[in-house]
């Protein structure tokens, strides 16, 4: 991987060349280098002071930096390397496991690999998608933020998406079957004898939730079982003010006919419902079950789930790379099988559609 002054030098030269800065205005200072691109002080000046060695910028004492005469003109277009840029956000095991697929294919492929963390946020994750153009990779990976991309529309690069896409938008994708996450652990339940369960969610307008949600609802019609919408409604609980949580968790179960297990979004959820179940009294195991849609948090979940589903983030993404190592006419999707553990044993099955 490039170092990041390095990665910063390169951008700064494309902008340059597609005609951002003349040589009459002075270009962009330390401090916006460092806003811009969301560097160290030390990074910036590595960087800038590079580019006035190498002739592509000026000083000019008591005036700034400057754009050297004739430069724009000879300012090359990026080169096109063998390098995959890899756009994600998050925390935990899912993030990690891409990461390190990525990083592992990368390696044995001989290409670069170029991180940007969108933080989940859009704006973030758009920016970081036109720096990557912008330093020369070959192909973008990229695990999406909630929302709808714009730039993603424009990308004349190959591009993956990891674990969710965008129906409006023809990529390669590679995917867990999420569906099957929603179907075989609500199934699973079911066949423990529990019929009334409660989703909570974390990010909700992203294909992997809607999917879940797709199968757990499908599920229940499977087995004879009305989907109430005051338990399967799509809308966050992680992202809600701690009291506001514990008071949505107290309704749901405060209700004549409660919920008797709640299907968590992620491991970090797991273990904040679980905090706070235990804040207004209830016990877990005993009062209340708790199940997990992905195995991603802070720590174990099994100790505190019946039952979880876990996904092949590693193999998401090595077969990333692959995807973005070969081309294509037609837009691939490929779909990964998730495995379901319980408290009893660590391994179910494997399910794949």
């Amino acid at each position: 991987m490039l170092p990041r002054y390095e990665q910063v030098k390169r951008e700064l030269l494309a902008l340059i060349a597609q005609g951002g800065h003349t040589p009459d205005r002075p270009f962009i200072t330390q401090r916006e280098v460092c806003e811009r691109y969301g560097v160290s002080t030390t990074t910036a000046i590595r960087a800038l002071n590079d580019l006035v060695a190498d002739g592509v910028l000026v000083r000019q004492q008591g005036r700034g930096t400057f754009v050297a005469e004739r430069v724009r003109e000879r300012a090359p277009e990026p080169v096109r390397r063998r390098a995959v840029a890899l756009v994600i956000h998050g925390q935990g095991p899912v993030k990690e496991g891409i990461i390190t697929g990525v990083e592992s294919r990368c390696d044995e492929l001989g290409f670069e690999l170029v991180l940007y963390d969108s933080k989940g946020s859009l704006e973030l994750q758009e920016r970081a998608l036109r720096r990557a153009v912008a330093s020369g990779v070959t192909g973008i990976a990229l695990y999406p933020v909630e929302g709808s991309s714009q730039v993603l529309r424009d990308l004349a690069l190959p591009v993956v998406l990891i674990d969710r896409y965008q129906p409006d938008v023809p990529t390669d994708a590679v995917l867990a079957d999420q569906f099957a996450v929603g179907y075989e652990l609500t199934s699973y339940l079911i066949g423990l004898g529990h019929q009334r369960m409660a989703t909570l969610w974390g990010e909700v307008d992203c294909t992997s939730v809607r999917d879940r949600l797709s199968g757990h609802q499908q599920a229940l019609r499977a087995h004879g079982l009305q989907a109430r919408p005051d338990l399967t409604a799509l809308s966050t609980h992680q992202f809600l003010a701690p009291e506001a949580r514990k008071a949505r968790l107290s309704a749901l179960l405060s209700q004549p006919e409660p919920p008797t297990v709640l299907l968590c979004s992620d491991g970090f959820i797991v273990t904040t419902a679980a905090r706070e179940l235990a804040d207004l009294g209830y016990e877990v195991p005993g009062d209340i079950e708790l199940a997990g849609m992905d195995d991603a948090g802070p720590a174990s979940v099994l100790p505190l789930t019946v039952a979880a589903a876990s996904l092949p983030v590693h193999d998401l993404g090595r077969i990333a790379v692959d995807l973005l190592a070969t081309t294509s006419a037609a837009p691939r999707n490929v779909v990964l099988p998730i495995t379901l553990h319980t408290r009893d044993t660590t391994y179910l099955r494997v399910v794949t559609r």
